[in-house]
Formats: C-alpha cells, structure tokens, sequence
C-alpha cells in the first residue's frame, strides 16, 4: 500500500515540475518600458508625467496560463517635462523620493483570454502605502528579437487608481485624486 502512495506523489511532483518546466522568465528592458501617468487639471487640461528608470522580471507560463510580474519603478526618475514641477513632484508634498525612492508592482496572477494575457491581477506599493491594482492588457505579442536573436515580449497596459488612497493627496481637488496609469514595456526572454 505504500508503494501505490509513493507512486502517486512522484506522478505528483513530476507533473508539477513538468508544468513549471514551460515557464518563462523576461526581464524588463528599460529603454523601451516607460510608465506613465495622467491627472485632470481643473476640468480644463490633463498633466502627464513618465518614469524613466523601470526594472524587473515577468514569468510567464502560457501552458497552465499563469504567470507574475515584479517591477521596480525608480521614484526619481520622474518626469513632466517641466523642470520645476519635477522638483515639487518629487518632495515630500508627492512622492517624497528621499524616503521612498521605488514604486513597486507585484503582480500575483495573470489572466489569459485562450492564449493571450490579458490582466495582471497585483499590488502596488507608493509612499509605503500597499493597494491592490489591475493591470489591463491592451496589446501583447512575442517575437524573436531581430537583432538580439532572442524572443521578446511587448505589451500595452492600462490601469486606473486614486492617488490618494497611497497618501498622495496634494493638490486635491485642483487635480483629481483619479490617476491613469499607461504601461509601454518590452521585456526580453532570460538566456
């Protein structure tokens, strides 16, 4: 009887170590994935910023449909366009870059449409602040890299949150506590 056990919980890990065998870990390329954001001004315009400076991984298993994403967003590297409102931007009124220097995105789960992503379920981490926040995929598509001779993945994401739910509450109501968030990223396949 306990052989029959023993051959059970070999089948068992076998097959979780075949399924995990298909999983496929990309790392971020930082010149080719820039967050960005928008905020209504007053009913009357929209402010963007980017971040600049973005790393991390995202695992991926199109077999059993899962996978993670782990990003870090380099607070500091924020950018308007308008040299005076970086500075403000990042003081202790906002982001507070001296005492929290990363944004974090934990990613836990990925739905999949049949064999596209098309969701990131996760959390965000701002101000030290933990919020869950979905990620809506909008475009995602892998290629073999033409120069780097590797595969290659690009998406377009999309979320919404409010700010003021991290403790970025400066500013309210002249811009809205609602913030899009636009994800461009490109993420290469780990030799």
């Amino acid at each position: 009887m306990q052989l029959k056990h023993l051959k059970h919980l070999a089948a068992a890990l076998f097959a979780i170590s075949a399924t995990s065998a298909f999983a496929q870990t990309y790392t971020i390329e930082p010149n080719h994935t820039y967050p960005s954001f928008e905020a209504d001004h007053m009913g009357i315009s929209l402010w963007r910023g980017k971040f600049t400076k973005t790393s991390g991984t995202v695992t991926l298993d199109r077999t059993s449909k899962s996978g993670s994403v782990d990003i870090k967003i380099d607070a500091d590297s924020l950018d308007f366009g308008h040299a005076k409102m970086n500075e403000h931007a990042k003081g202790k009124d906002m982001f507070n870059v001296a005492q929290y220097p990363t944004i974090v995105y934990k990613g836990k789960s990925i739905k999949f449409n049949g064999d596209t992503p098309v969701a990131v379920e996760g959390d965000m981490t701002m101000l030290g602040v933990t919020k869950p926040v979905t990620l809506n995929i909008n475009k995602f598509k892998c290629i073999p890299h033409p120069m780097l001779k590797r595969e290659v993945c690009g998406a377009d994401a999309t979320a919404q949150f409010n700010r003021t739910d991290f403790g970025l509450s400066y500013g309210t109501p002249m811009f809205s506590p609602e913030v899009k968030l636009a994800i461009q990223v490109e993420a290469l396949k780990a030799d």
